[in-house]
């Protein structure tokens, strides 16, 4: 099984919502997942991103593959100071 660290939207039309969620690669965007790692608001003016940062590495460590996107996500988390 091939398991993809990727974005599952969520939110109302126009007001995007996304999960960062571990899931078969076979899998539908936004349908069934392995586990949530986090999530991502692109409507607040920074971007605001909210990971479980000791799953993620679990999954990378594991072989799952971070889509485009999330691994741009995970930069700029890796980026941010924690509050």
């Amino acid at each position: 099984m091939a398991v993809k660290i990727r974005l599952a939207r969520g939110g109302a039309k126009k007001r995007p919502f996304y999960r960062i969620v571990a899931a078969d690669a076979r899998a539908p965007r936004d349908g069934r997942f392995l586990e949530k790692l986090g999530t991502y608001n692109p409507m607040t003016e920074d971007g605001t991103i909210v990971l479980d940062r000791a799953r993620v590495d679990y999954w990378l460590s594991v072989g799952a593959e971070p889509s485009k996107v999330v691994t741009r996500l995970l930069r700029k988390a890796a980026k941010t100071p924690a509050a």
